[in-house]
């Protein structure tokens, strides 16, 4: 658990004296570009975490379940499912695919254009986000390599 600041008179008060909350503004700005990123990506038969996996699988072919869960923070179960839909929607194929073998996950070439395409757009709200708000955009810069708090 994060340690508190020895002084929490140092977070400005809102105009309705409750206290600024950065864990809750960061979650607000997150939960706002995240909407934006998913309807980006809502067209090219994305969702932000299936656009995060391709991104894993095309960083890392053959990659099996358990890395990529590892690397996704998410269930290995999870990593199932998710991969398996997009195996259905012709995005993703496990080169293995044997029951009870490690699975070797790759990118098809519709996966490759989908998630090409996803970059471009992830590229167009980038760009807004630091024409919004440079500072704040900077800031951001290398925090999801060693986040704050995750120790």
């Amino acid at each position: 658990m994060p340690q508190r600041p020895a002084d929490r008179d140092a977070l400005r008060s809102d105009a309705a004296g409750r206290p600024f909350s950065p864990v809750i503004a960061l979650l607000t700005v997150s939960s706002v570009w995240d909407a934006h990123l998913g309807a980006a990506l809502k067209p090219l038969g994305l969702t932000t975490r299936k656009y995060a996996l391709l991104a894993h699988i095309r960083a890392t072919p053959d990659i099996s379940f358990s890395e990529l869960a590892r690397r996704s923070q998410i269930t290995v179960q999870t990593a199932h499912t998710a991969v398996h839909a997009l195996v259905d929607d012709g995005m993703v194929a496990d080169a293995t695919a044997i029951p009870g073998a490690p699975s070797h996950l790759r990118m098809t070439e519709k996966g490759a254009r989908a998630v090409t395409k996803a970059d471009e757009r992830l590229a167009d709200l980038d760009a807004a986000l630091i024409s919004q708000a440079p500072a704040f955009a900077a800031a951001l810069k290398g925090m999801h390599e060693e986040p704050v708090g995750a120790k």
